[in-house]
Formats: C-alpha cells, structure tokens, sequence
C-alpha cells in the first residue's frame, strides 16, 4: 500500500528533495515517511501536501486496490499535464465524455458529474480528480482524460507506481 507522503509525491510529480525543500524538512525525513519507518501525524500530512499545493482530507472506508492507487497515479500524472495546458486537456476531456455517452449509457451519472467537474478551477478539477474517496474512485472509473497522456508519459507512470509500491 502507499503512504499518504508517496502519494503526495508522485502526484506533485516531485522527487524526494524537491518534496522535501517545498515541505521544509530533509530528504531523509521524506524518505523515511515513505519507508514506513517514520510514521508523520496527520498535520504533517496536511502541511507537506498543501506545501505543493494540495489538499489532504481524511477518508473513512476501505484501503484502495492496487488498481486504484495506480489510478490515482495515472491520474495525478493527469492532473500534471493539466495545470500545464488546462484548455487542451480540458477539450480532450469534453470530446471524450460525448464519444463515452453514446457507448456507456450506464454511466450518465458520473459523465454528468465530470462535466459539472470541468467547469471548476483547475484546482477544483484535480480535487475531485485525486479524491481517494468512493466518489473519487467512482469518477476515475469512467474518466474522460483518456488522450491526454502520450504513451510514454504512462509508461513512465507504470514504472514509477511499480517502483512504489
């Protein structure tokens, strides 16, 4: 399973030092959060990933699969490309929402949620996008980012989440 800092990282897209100098601790404490041999409290959680600009909230439920925190890696890698070029991202999402409504009709639901979703700030976007909650894992079930990442992109985001977990 990965931490709630390995997490962060990989969706900040970060590496360990530059975690950590945007924390304000060391690498090795970064590491050893990572490692599991130091356990950060939870204001530790909330302070290193508003560092980068995220937000931490708390979930009850159960642990996500190994598909679901691949999930999230991919779609932090996601949530990368679109603070970098939202209106691109942003229209590939829109075309594949219309392409999915008329294969999925199942799934009107969530298509109607992902684009109520688009119209939010990028932050609110990545919000709901990386939220590890049931809803959030609902979402990434039927997501529209499909086309965003080039193939190498995932290929370096499946070696990273192999390498993580």
């Amino acid at each position: 399973m990965i931490g709630p800092v390995q997490l962060i990282r990989a969706v900040a897209g970060l590496t360990q030092r530059e975690l950590a100098d945007a924390a304000k601790t060391s690498q090795p404490t970064v590491a050893a959060y990572e490692s599991g041999t130091k356990s950060p409290n939870w204001r530790t959680v909330e302070r290193i990933a508003g560092s980068v600009g995220l937000a931490c909230h708390p979930t009850v439920g159960a642990a996500l699969t190994r598909d679901q925190e691949r999930s999230l890696f991919l779609h932090g890698a996601v949530a990368r490309e679109l603070r970098a070029r939202r209106t691109e991202v942003i229209e590939i999402a829109r075309r594949n929402i219309s392409r999915m409504r008329s294969v999925n009709p199942h799934a009107w639901r969530l298509l109607n949620d992902w684009e109520r979703i688009l119209h939010g700030s990028t932050s609110q976007i990545v919000a709901c996008m990386l939220d590890p909650g049931e809803h959030g894992r609902d979402l990434r079930q039927v997501s529209p980012f499909a086309g965003v990442l080039t193939p190498a992109q995932r290929v370096a985001v499946y070696s990273s989440f192999r390498s993580a977990v």
